[in-house]
């Protein structure tokens, strides 16, 4: 025995008892890493030396040579998780590029239509690569650090590569009739791809960098909102993670923003079909009030797309999650602030049948998020022109809560609201209640029927017990008890 006890305090760094699976569990759990990194191919090979400074008064033939040297210079790569190999090399490629950030910025004439491709290539060669694996897939916002690209400093250091992006495609001298040769499709596919970084730095960049492209040009705007469609298809029902929806939300917010009325077919089916199955997914707060704000500017685009907003949320509304449920009814108020009244006679009754069942939760954030519906004066006027049909709606559930909720400030809220009701409509409030009253009075009259049927039932099980002969015993001849032989 004791050689066993050694052994495994050898093998493991310390005693495991075998019966505890959660102390065998717990040896086993490796430490969170706090980086990751992209695979790179590098260029540690090749020598760099520094190269004659950029000019603005230069010969323009031999400014335009130098500026294409420097952009293939910087495309050799190199390896950051070894902080100290190349620190030459390092150097001269971070010179290089921040010299080109700032000239490009600077000077004029300096993007030539042979500048183009090398540009490109130069991007393409520092951004494009595959992405590190996820290092903790239960990622928790809330808990957790974000996961740091360990080659960063590849990518960023005062201005680099994307900085110089950003700078040429804002450049009043870039051209989108020659720039569309070189950022085609495949180059827009590759970008949205790098938008499942775990580095939030990286894809604020890419966010930006994106808004450019579908702003200058025009004949990659549908392929750009048909990709970004196909990638949330694949996180709806297929894999659930992918780190840049959030931002790529946030760009499709000012698209839809610009969008021209009438709206289009497609619009519509993509915040039906795309927009809408976005709630169902579990890590919703991580991209949560983006996907609101999309929501809330459709509908003020077009105010006919409430109906099915508001049916596709009750649809999609979360059963086991209180979390979700405050962000569904922080989203609803936001849509009830820009409703037209028209609409919100199509939509009371379903959604005041869900704001019910949300008042009686017993989780008290659920039920405090849905009675401060009460504390938005719009949502209040919409309710007083409405109340014959929502008060008989809320108050079998207010009047319940008032006399059951476990939280005292959940029973205070009540009790603003049912005083609401009362000053509102006070015919229609002395009906309810008396209604109330006597359906209440129904039902325990059934149940104390049901108790007493029960009791007569059990009664007549004992005297049927009592009444029966004994069963005879395993064994004994047919027709005699044990007791008679």
């Amino acid at each position: 025995m004791e050689k066993v006890k050694n052994s495994l305090m050898m093998s493991t760094g310390g005693f495991v008892d075998k019966i505890d699976p959660f102390a065998k569990r717990a040896s086993k759990k490796k430490q969170k890493k706090s980086q990751g990194s992209s695979r790179y191919v590098t260029g540690t090979e090749a020598d760099l030396q520094p190269l004659p400074p950029l000019k603005v008064d230069a010969n323009p033939q031999e400014q335009e040579e130098l500026f294409i040297r420097k952009l293939r210079q910087c495309c050799l790569g190199f390896d950051f998780l070894d902080p100290v190999a190349d620190l030459k090399g390092k150097e001269i490629k971070r010179a290089a590029l921040s010299e080109l950030v700032d000239h490009i910025a600077t000077a004029r004439g300096v993007i030539t239509e042979p500048t183009y491709p090398e540009i490109i290539r130069c991007i393409s060669t520092n951004l494009f690569r595959t992405l590190p694996p996820s290092d903790n897939p239960d990622f928790d916002p809330e808990e957790d650090d974000p996961t740091l690209e360990a080659s960063w400093p590849h990518l960023q250091v005062v201005y680099l590569v994307y900085e110089f992006f950003l700078r040429f495609l804002e450049s009043p001298d870039f051209q989108p009739s020659i720039g569309k040769k070189v950022i085609d499709q495949k180059f827009v596919l590759q970008l949205l791809e790098l938008f499942d970084s775990e580095d939030p730095r990286e894809r604020d960049y890419l966010k930006t960098v994106l808004h450019r492209i579908y702003g200058k040009f025009l004949g990659l705007r549908a392929f750009i909102r048909k990709q970004i469609n196909n990638i949330f298809l694949r996180f709806i029902y297929e894999t659930e993670h992918f780190n840049g929806v959030g931002e790529l939300l946030e760009i499709l917010g000012s698209i839809i923003n610009g969008f021209a009325l009438p709206l289009k077919s497609e619009h519509r089916q993509f915040l039906i079909k795309v927009l809408l199955p976005l709630h169902k997914v579990k890590c919703l707060s991580l991209y949560h009030p983006h996907l609101a704000y999309c929501i809330v500017q459709f509908l003020e685009k077009d105010a006919a797309l409430t109906e099915p907003v508001i049916k596709g949320l009750l649809k999609y509304w979360p059963k086991v999650s209180s979390q979700k449920e405050v962000m569904f009814l922080g989203e609803v108020e936001e849509i009830l602030d820009v409703i037209e009244p028209s609409q919100f006679v199509k939509i009371q009754e379903p959604l005041f049948k869900q704001i019910a069942k949300c008042m009686s939760s017993p989780h008290f954030q659920v039920a405090e998020r849905a009675l401060y519906f009460w504390n938005n004066e719009y949502i209040m006027s919409l309710i007083e022109e409405n109340n014959a049909v929502i008060m008989p709606i809320l108050f079998p559930a207010l009047y319940r809560i008032s006399k059951e909720h476990w939280n005292q400030t959940i029973v205070a809220l009540v009790y603003n609201v049912l005083k609401t009701f009362m000053e509102m409509n006070a015919k229609l409030f002395d009906e309810l209640t008396a209604t109330y009253k006597a359906d209440r009075q129904k039902e325990k009259k059934k149940e104390k029927e049901r108790e007493e049927l029960w009791k007569k039932l059990q009664e007549l099980e004992l005297n049927s017990d009592q009444d029966s002969p004994p069963k005879p015993e395993k064994g004994s001849p047919p027709g005699r008890t044990a007791g008679s032989l």
